[in-house]
């Protein structure tokens, strides 16, 4: 397993993790490690074109079209 150091951490965010793990009943380490999971295992987020589309298609009052080039464009992942 790997270590890591945080260095130059707030003492705010030092504190409200702090608070955080004992609200789960775990060590702020755990918590540290359980945030980051998490970070990275959520799925990507909606791109902007993803979101205009979806307006359009829930039938919203908005008046716009989505070039074509754009709408047909294949969404990238911005992790690879």
């Amino acid at each position: 397993m790997a270590v890591m150091t945080i260095r130059n951490l707030d003492d705010e965010v030092r504190d409200k993790l702090r608070v955080r793990a004992a609200q789960h009943g775990r060590s702020m380490e755990a918590e540290v490690r359980a945030i980051l999971t998490e970070a990275v295992e959520s799925p990507v987020e909606r791109t902007m074109i993803e979101c205009l589309m979806e307006l359009r298609d829930a039938g919203t009052d908005s008046n716009f079209e989505i070039p074509s080039w754009v709408r047909d464009e294949e969404p990238r992942n911005p992790f690879a």
